[in-house]
């Protein structure tokens, strides 16, 4: 521009952020652009509201989307994940319909139709079982299988200690990520999105917004502006907003104690947590074939098919007591080789030769409460709404997550899904939604 490509010290790189927009989405993954996009498709307004999406790493080398291994399944025990799994699936067969872009190329998410392959132990089998009766009625295509049919089915699975799998049959598999991101981000900017490179660090709420509700003894208030930081330098830019979409997954805990929100008022405390979550990558020319699916065994362990050149993904969630410092995205080895190999190896007797290629880490954005997404109004802070703390099943629910806090913007309600039971009341009440269906 007028420094002729060179950006003088001290000054932010890339584009400052507007002074001000109608709702502010905070995290720009998978879920903070579905967020905006549904805003804009709801809205149907080319040039209505003005949408901020503030993401801190523009190059999504940290980012929880892109570092997971893209799985999508039906298979939970929860209504809501079932119904949220449901939509999305159905969302993703019709991608080009929803997020194609005039005089694009097509999108293709690369999604593999393998299922999704649950082991049950004698202990857990009757569990097991009544959770597919649950998904049945939800209308989900999934089968259960005995010891017998599963070895029919997958010769060279180990049943020892099986007594009984469920398999899904329909719009169960993987895809990339990176291209589901990407095809929201396009599309939300088509339709007048706004981006900037930053980190919301400090909000400011006026006095004269807080305010007792008719018929009840709670205070509330109003977010009035977000302090978006720029990267590589201390400037910040206030930006004037009607409406906060916290959608910052990991950090969404973190960002309730930023500077400028009322202490009291952000009581109870938000329970997400970034959680470090290894993911491996090896070789094994003899390992299972095309027809492999996402396999999650007895043990947590799961793996999956990487290609057709007999590479393969997996790993697990530690326990509560080995969690690794989430500090940083290290890869311990160590925790292949000693916890997940073993499990897999028993489980898959090819596996017991195989080549280690690569590791890395993600994060998991981990509601120590019941692992389940927070979805809707904050009770005390009017105009900030949330969307986190899916514990690991994000990117899957990303398509119907942004539609429910879309549709809450605009209409002030739930019009696809139900998700009442995901809100804030649980975490005040201390009821808890439990999911068997983490991995």
């Amino acid at each position: 521009g007028g420094w002729g490509g060179w950006t003088p010290p001290g000054l932010p790189s890339g584009p400052r952020p507007p002074e001000e927009a109608d709702v502010v989405v905070v995290g720009g993954g998978v879920v903070g652009w579905s967020v905006a996009f549904w805003l804009k498709a709801l809205e149907g307004q080319r040039h209505g509201m003005r949408v901020l999406v503030v993401e801190r790493d523009p190059t999504y080398s940290r980012a929880s989307t892109v570092l997971s291994v893209g799985g999508i399944r039906q298979q939970f025990s929860l209504p809501e994940n079932i119904q949220m799994s449901r939509f999305s699936a159905s969302f993703l067969r019709n991608i080009n319909e929803h997020l194609g872009v005039p005089n694009k190329s097509p999108i293709d998410i690369q999604f593999q139709p393998s299922g999704y392959l649950f082991l049950a132990p004698l202990e857990h089998a009757a569990g097991l079982e009544a959770t597919v009766q649950l998904q049945r009625e939800e209308g989900v295509q999934v089968a259960l299988l005995s010891p017998t049919q599963l070895k029919e089915k997958f010769p060279w699975i180990d049943t020892e200690d099986v007594a009984v799998a469920s398999y899904g049959l329909q719009d169960e598999g993987w895809f990339d990520p990176w291209t589901l991101l990407q095809a929201f981000r396009h599309k939300a900017m088509s339709l007048g999105v706004l981006s900037c490179s930053g980190e919301v660090r400090g909000f400011v709420t006026s006095a004269k917004d807080a305010m007792v509700p008719q018929g009840s003894s709670a205070v509330t208030a109003r977010i009035r502006y977000v302090h978006v930081h720029m990267p590589d330098s201390r400037e910040y830019q206030p930006v004037a907003c009607a409406i906060v979409v916290n959608a910052a997954g990991a950090w969404a805990g973190e960002l309730l104690g930023a500077a400028g929100l009322p202490e009291g008022l952000c009581q109870p405390p938000l329970p997400i947590q970034p959680r470090k979550r290894y993911v491996f990558s090896w070789h094994c020319p003899d390992g299972p074939g095309f027809s492999c699916p996402l396999l999650v065994d007895t043990t947590g362990a799961y793996f999956r098919r990487d290609g057709i050149a007999g590479n393969y993904l997996g790993g697990m969630s530690p326990t509560e007591e080995e969690e690794p410092d989430a500090g940083d995205l290290l890869v311990d080895h160590n925790f292949f080789q000693e916890q997940v190999w073993p499990r897999l190896s028993r489980r898959v007797p090819a596996f017991s030769s195989l080549c280690l290629r690569s590791a890395w880490s993600g994060y998991y954005d981990y509601n120590t409460f019941d692992q389940n997404g927070v979805l809707g109004p904050h009770p005390k802070l009017n105009n900030l709404f949330l969307a986190a703390g899916f514990s690991g099943h994000g990117l899957q629910h990303a398509p119907a997550t942004g539609r429910a806090v879309a549709e809450l913007v605009l209409r002030g309600r739930y019009e696809s899904l139900d998700l009442r039971r995901l809100g804030w009341q649980r975490l005040e009440e201390g009821k808890r939604l439990d999911e068997k269906g983490v991995v």
